[in-house]
Order: C-alpha cells, then structure tokens, then sequence
C-alpha cells in the first residue's frame, strides 16, 4: 500500500521547534552580553522565554508522539542512548570544576594583590608560596556533618524513594509510583531550600578569592541540577497521575530517574571532596 510504514523507525513531522529554540538561544546570548555591558536584562528574559517556551511545545510533542505509539522498540533504544550520552557530557562538565577546586587545593598560590604595583618586575611573586595555604587565610568553610551531611540524607533518601517509584511502575502498582514520585519531588524542593539557606549564612562570597569562586561555581551548578531533576520528576507525577507511564513503556520516567541517581552521585562527590577534604 503506498504510504504504509514498513520500518520501526520514526520520521519526525516537520517541525518549527528547532527554529524558534536557536532564536531563542540567540536572543538569550546577546541579551547576555548587553547586561553585562550595563543594558537592560530584558532582551536576555526575552530569549530566556523563548527557550522555556520551545522546550515545553517540543517535549510536549515528543509526549504526544510516544502515545500515539511512534516510539517503538528500536526508536527507545536510540532515546536511551541519547540520555546515557547526556549525562556523560554532565560528567565532563563537573569533571572541570572537581578539577580547578583540586589543582588550587594541592598547590595553593600566595595572595599577591599588588602583582603589577611595581611594573611587573617581581614577577616571581607568582610562584607557589611555602607559606601559600588552603583554605586561604581568613575562609570560614563549612562544618560538612552539619547541614551538608543533611542535604546528604535528603539526597540519599531521595534516591531510594526514586528507585521505589521505579520499580512499583514496572509491577504495575500505580499508587506506589506516584507516592514515590511524590516524596522524591518533595525532597528534591527541601534539598533546595537548605541549599539557600546554607548559602545565606556563607561567610566568603564568589569574589573574595579562587576557594569561594571554586565552591559556588561546583555545588551551585549542582544545586541548579537538582531543581531541574526536580521539575522532571514533577513532570513526570503529572505524567502519571495522568496514567501515561505503563510497566512495558516508560522511557520518560527512566531518563528522569538517571539523571536523579547521576545528581546523588555527584553530590556523594562534592560532599567527600569539597565538604570534608577540601574544607
């Protein structure tokens, strides 16, 4: 018959997403770079709406796709594979600041704030100082078994009530996937909430020298990490709720839960070497 599908692969409809989200991107950056040259943020919230907008009409066809059955077997392999790729390239991504906070933690430089006072003679200044320690004189860290080793529990927990969802969707027990999925959302959102709270009582900021750039930078990615891991996971409640998950089919619902277990990982990470060792 002309016209009928003779493969398990999906031809994607044409679609103006990609269009509009690389619009967006563009508008986001050069609003950027205006804000940062003393304009208004509004052409970057322009962009920023943009984006945030492409993202919810693009998955949202991706959702209506996989009910209408276009995700077959083969084509949730390649969605599986896409995921797995994802979160090796966040790995890279926090393998960089893991990588500056250690670098600066074993070699530690002097504080030199008059380097060029003298015309750049004494440029030997720069070389690491015996006396060069880490944390840098003066850095109040963090206690790691107060608040840090409760945001660790909220973390580990979340993972174990994340696994249980999991598995209740694969036994069919619908009221035991949105029970967990529940507690893993509100653990993720108190997670959060003592992140700022813990922030609010620092007492070094991003600019006072490399240990508190190199600290906001690693747990402040990973905390924008969590909200987003947050935002799936409550997507896929609703997803649920709304009966679109079954044992056999659940890709969505996968994706969601690596990511989770990837965000405890690195946070187990951030804790032993940021928290305890380099504090």
């Amino acid at each position: 018959m002309a016209g009928q599908k003779k493969h398990d692969y999906h031809i994607i409809d044409p679609s103006p997403w990609p269009l509009l989200g690389a619009v967006g991107g563009f508008t986001m950056l050069t609003g950027m770079v205006l804000f940062m040259k003393g304009g208004t943020p509004a052409i970057a919230i322009l962009g920023l709406l943009i984006v945030l907008y492409t993202m919810y009409v693009w998955w949202r066809d991706v959702v209506q796709e996989s009910r209408a059955g276009d995700h077959t077997p083969v084509v949730a392999i390649g969605l599986r594979m896409g995921v797995v790729l994802f979160i090796m390239s966040e790995v890279m991504f926090f393998s960089a600041w893991f990588w500056t906070f250690f670098k600066h933690a074993i070699f530690p430089l002097a504080d030199v704030p008059d380097l060029f006072a003298d015309g750049g003679a004494d440029l030997q200044a720069t070389a690491h100082a015996a006396d060069a320690v880490w944390p840098p004189a003066g850095i109040v860290t963090f206690d790691p078994w107060d608040l840090p080793l409760i945001n660790t529990l909220i973390l580990l927990l979340s993972g174990c009530t994340v696994t249980w969802a999991h598995h209740d969707l694969i036994e069919g027990k619908r009221s035991g996937l949105i029970w967990g999925l529940m507690a893993t959302v509100a653990l993720g959102a108190l997670f959060t909430m003592f992140q700022a709270y813990e922030y609010s009582h620092a007492q070094f900021a991003f600019r006072d020298n490399i240990y508190g750039a190199s600290f906001f930078m690693a747990t402040g990615f990973h905390g924008f990490h969590v909200l987003v891991g947050t935002i799936f996971l409550a997507v896929c409640l609703l997803r649920a709720r709304g009966g679109h998950f079954s044992p056999e089919k659940h890709v969505g619902f996968e994706a969601a839960a690596w990511y989770w277990h990837f965000v405890d990982v690195v946070w187990l990470f951030l804790f032993a070497g940021i928290y305890i060792w380099g504090g």
